[in-house]
């Protein structure tokens, strides 16, 4: 069988841009940085990509920052607050627990913020992923002024992504003259590096600006423009071509490590503003963005050359599926979203932490990461053959371990509770629904079992005993945590499903938690045979005996409890047999019907990107690869994905949802694997080559 031309499945998916538009930014990073430009090839339109702004009326924006796993800030914390501030008793069967839930996220985003919940105002919206600095264009005149340009100034633009190299390609023209740019990102460091050509550089009328900003801890910004007095940036001019700039915002500090032509000189415009100036008309920048440490950094060809061999050789790796002979109308648009999408969670959520839903373009939830989303952002990497990326943010549980340890024992539990919504550190972060959810504590588990099915026996022998503490941590909480009652073992209150839209006080035995407690502990059970160890005898008891989901009208609900079933927001309980595997736990025939019960009747418009996969892993288990379809390429509103690849889900709020393009990857590999020894099975009118994919569980 011959082998899928991946250079022309890629490329033929390359991103072109030819007119501005907020919505419509490039990205080139390598999982743990990301420098994002505008139509200019750089960040040069700030106020054009302000989400703030767009929040008043505009189309969907999103910002254009320089952003990485390592840049964090925490604001000034006079009062001292404490977790344990934040934190409201909740009545069990084991008595009082508290849980950090004192948080009203909608007021903190209003600014009206009660004495009661400042102290976890100021914990959810702390730490914060920080705008490493903007590097755009300055356009002057001919004495040097400074000219207000905005993107409609500029003509005949061009700008594409080459997907196989990583290089953003920018042409245009300001005032008759053609400007160039070359943008690319080292594959293994916090470089930015640029290529840019015009004769407006040699006759002073274009000039490279440096702007830094001081941090946000708003929801969505990223970037604090009007508070020059809270950071410092002090220029040091190293030697012709080399210049740093040293950065101190309260306690965190860090560096940008600058080289660019000898006929170059740099100076301070403003007091957080550098002006680059060149009588060249060809020009050279690379910009290292470091933490510690002093280094020179690498020329443009360098970072160049090695991008481009990173990037090829990721498309070379792990697995690919072409589409391209299918005669289903619908064939085109799906291959070019997985294509997007790979690149995309390459870029974003292959660093060293689970990532935030917006990864490293721009801030959601101050920038922190949903633990219960790190499944949908990077699982995908192990079944398309690529699990040295995911295995890239697992140590981090490991880094933070004993907090979770510490979690669990302050609710009265052994083992570890692993926290919702967390910056580098692990603290939780307070909130009402977030305190509550339990589904990503299994999360760790399944990760790691994907990467164990896709590394080969050596590697799979040392992720045994690399994780066997996390393992046994994570499996020993799920035990205590369920309860047994009247012979079975339930999942009881306080506890928030994975649809967020129930009373944490009565919730009992939601459908998807119970199918993937199950298969937790089955993972663990396994582990330990992996380590030399019996199976738990425990762990086994709780799987033999655990609770079946409630069923009404011959179909699950997503609770045991009233109002048993919303049709809004998730419809999760489908994960119970889809991205879950068979367990004991699931009828095949009654998940069926649960399947066409939630498709005949959901409010779509509340469902959420990684809603339209997950109906399509359960419909492939349940070999209904026509629905599977019909689910992945259903016409709603935020199952859109842009002309570069984003899935938007709530205007500039959030207008990058990358849960959505990991769990459309996962979906897929799903399909590509889900026939007779593990070929593909789509339905009639896609005829689908396959290549290197590892089948799911």
């Amino acid at each position: 069988m011959a082998r899928i031309d991946r250079h022309a499945l890629v490329s033929r998916h390359n991103p072109r841009i030819v007119e501005p538009d907020p919505q419509h930014v490039l990205t080139v990073g390598n999982g743990d940085f990301a420098y994002t430009a505008d139509i200019s090839g750089m960040q040069t339109f700030t106020a054009f990509h302000d989400p703030l702004l767009a929040m008043r009326g505009g189309p969907t924006t999103i910002n254009t920052a320089t952003m990485s796993s390592w840049g964090w800030h925490e604001m000034p914390n006079p009062e001292s607050f404490m977790l344990e501030d934040a934190m409201s008793e909740h009545q069990t069967r084991r008595g009082p627990v508290r849980y950090p839930d004192r948080h009203d996220l909608q007021a903190a985003m209003m600014g009206q913020v009660t004495d009661a919940n400042r102290p976890g105002a100021w914990l959810n919206a702390n730490p914060q992923r920080i705008d490493l600095g903007r590097i755009g264009f300055v356009f002057r005149d001919e004495t040097g002024a400074v000219i207000d340009v905005v993107p409609t100034d500029l003509t005949d633009t061009e700008q594409s992504l080459d997907l196989w190299t990583g290089e953003i390609s920018t042409s245009f023209r300001y005032a008759g003259e053609l400007v160039r740019v070359t943008t690319v990102v080292a594959p293994t460091e916090s470089v930015a590096a640029f290529r840019i050509s015009s004769t407006l550089l040699q006759d002073g009328r274009l000039a490279i600006g440096m702007r830094f900003p001081y941090a946000h801890d708003g929801f969505f910004q990223t970037s604090e423009w009007g508070k020059p007095e809270r950071h410092v940036s002090t220029l040091q001019t190293v030697g012709l071509g080399a210049a740093t700039i040293d950065r101190r915002l309260d306690e965190t500090t860090y560096q940008v490590q600058l080289a660019f032509p000898e006929e170059a000189t740099i100076r301070a415009a403003d007091e957080h503003e550098f002006l680059l100036t060149t009588t060249r008309a060809d020009f050279d920048l690379t910009a290292d963005f470091r933490r510690t440490g002093s280094s020179t950094p690498p020329p443009f060809d360098t970072v160049r050359a090695e991008a481009a061999a990173a990037w090829a050789s990721f498309w070379q790796s792990g697995a690919a599926i072409d589409f391209a002979s299918s005669s289903d109308p619908r064939a085109h648009e799906l291959e070019r979203r997985v294509v997007l999408s790979q690149y995309l969670t390459a870029v974003n959520s292959a660093g060293a932490m689970p990532p935030q839903e917006t990864g490293l373009i721009t801030n959601s939830w101050s920038g922190k990461a949903h633990l219960e989303m790190h499944f949908w952002h990077a699982a995908h990497f192990a079944t398309w053959g690529r699990p040295e990326l995911l295995e890239r943010s697992l140590g981090w549980y490991q880094s933070i371990l004993a907090r979770a340890q510490e979690t669990a024992a302050g609710q009265g539990y052994p083992g570890a509770r692993w926290p919702k919504q967390v910056g580098p550190e692990g603290r939780e972060s307070p909130d009402p629904i977030g305190s509550f959810l339990i589904w990503q504590q299994p999360h760790i588990l399944y990760l790691l079992e994907l990467v164990h099915a896709a590394s080969d026996d050596n590697r799979g022998q040392e992720l045994a005993a690399e994780f066997a503490a996390v393992v046994h941590e994570t499996a020993v909480f799920m035990a205590a945590f369920i309860e047994e009652r009247d012979g079975d073992f339930h999942l009881l209150s306080p506890v928030m499903p994975a649809q967020e839209f129930y009373d944490v006080t009565t919730t009992e035995d939601p459908t998807y938690e119970l199918a993937y407690w199950w298969w937790g502990l089955e993972i663990a059970q396994r582990w330990r045979e992996r380590t030399g160890l019996q199976r738990d005898s425990e762990w086994s008891d709780i799987q033999s005996r655990m609770a079946k989901p409630h069923i009404a009208d011959g179909h699950y609900t997503a609770i045991a409890t009233e109002p048993y079933l919303r049709r809004d927001d998730h419809p999760a309980l489908l994960a119970a047999f889809g991205v879950v595997p068979p367990t004991p736990v699931i009828d095949p025939a009654i998940m069926l019907s649960t399947l066409e019960n939630v498709l005949g009747d959901w409010d779509w418009p509340s469902a959420w990107g990684w809603d339209f996969p997950v109906m399509a892993m359960t419909a492939s288990r349940l070999g209904r690869s026509d629905v599977a379809i019909e689910a992945l390429m259903r016409d709603e509103v935020k199952n859109q994905f842009t002309a570069v690849g984003h899935n938007s889900q709530m205007g500039s709020i959030l207008p990058i949802y990358l849960p959505g393009n990991g769990s459309l990857l996962a979906a897929v590999s799903m399909l590509a694997t889900a026939g007779p020894d593990s070929t593909p099975a789509f339905p009639d009118g896609w005829t689908v080559a396959t290549e290197g994919f590892t089948p799911w569980p």
